[in-house]
């Protein structure tokens, strides 16, 4: 089956402090989202789709696109290589972006921008994130079953193996019964305390999460239909913005979640119980690089991803 994996790069990576996206990690120099590459390839995906900003596109090319377009699937099939900006040009003509905004609009609005190039079922990830080898496989599957429409699927990590202990994260807190999705909570504080307990401080406040909680970390799969809920959903968001709203985000799990509330959709959770590491912060790359090593050194991975 044809599948693509939708990579959102597009971020400013303003808590990281640079373009994470791009950032050299493994032992061969090789950028986080190249591991989810090699992972989806070998899981069967056959086309990767780069949501990113305009002005990074010839990077992005050569540190991994053009070697991509080399490689070739399970099938034997060249892997099909595509790129969707995500800049203000994609936005609805009645809405005026305050001269003020330079961030995008969120992981939905990244989604929405990779449409005229995705028409097969289809995975989506974070580019700052390394999910494990068998959330890959996992989702793959999975994919396969699902009816072109009303139904989705996500990988779900504890969020105990989720958190950085440089700062806090945000997470979809989610609340899962029987296999399905039945709400995912936004919850932008998250916070890692010395004594291994983990809260949501927002507003000043400490709310005690469950370290063994379910998170999204936005590794969604879809089918192509959702992007007519995808399009409905953003506009009515911007419909409902205000002029003053100069950082406010469309997000995926928010969707979803809303989604869900109306019956418009149903997810069902692949667990998965790898540690997720990612670099929110610049303090986690250390950490990220000595993890990749272990992973090479065991043979999970290759020497370098880039032969």
């Amino acid at each position: 089956m044809k599948a693509a994996l939708v990579i959102m790069a597009a971020g400013l990576g303003s808590r990281y402090g640079g373009n994470k996206q791009i950032d050299g990690v493994g032992p061969d120099n090789e950028i986080l989202m190249e591991y989810s590459i090699y992972d989806a390839i070998r899981a069967g995906f056959s086309k990767v789709v780069f949501i990113i900003k305009p002005e990074i596109l010839d990077l992005v090319k050569k540190i991994c696109g053009d070697r991509i377009e080399s490689m070739k699937g399970a099938d034997g099939q060249p892997i099909e290589v595509c790129y969707a900006f995500q800049d203000f040009s994609s936005i609805p003509a009645f809405y005026q972006i305050p001269p003020q905004r330079q961030k995008p609009f969120g992981t939905a609005h990244a989604v929405l921008c990779a449409r005229g190039m995705v028409h097969e079922p289809f995975c989506v990830i974070n580019a700052d994130d390394y999910y494990g080898v068998d959330a890959y496989r996992t989702i793959y599957e999975e994919l396969q079953k699902l009816p072109e429409t009303g139904m989705a699927t996500m990988v779900g990590y504890l969020l105990r193996n989720t958190v950085s202990e440089h700062g806090t994260v945000s997470r979809g807190v989610c609340q899962v019964e029987n296999g399905l999705l039945k709400s995912v909570k936004e919850t932008l504080k998250i916070q890692l305390f010395p004594d291994g307990s983990i809260a949501d401080v927002a507003d000043g406040e400490r709310k005690e999460l469950s370290p063994d909680c379910v998170v999204s970390m936005n590794f969604w799969g879809f089918m192509p239909s959702i992007f007519e809920e995808l399009e409905k959903y953003f506009v009515s968001f911007l419909q409902q913005l205000s002029p003053e709203s100069i950082k406010a985000e469309c997000l995926l799990p928010t969707m979803v979640g809303d989604l869900l509330a109306t019956d418009s959709l149903k997810v069902s959770v692949l667990h998965s119980s790898a540690r997720w590491f990612g670099m929110t912060y610049h303090e986690d790359k250390a950490m990220v690089a000595a993890e990749l090593q272990k992973l090479h050194d065991d043979g999970t991975y290759p020497p370098s991803l880039k032969k």
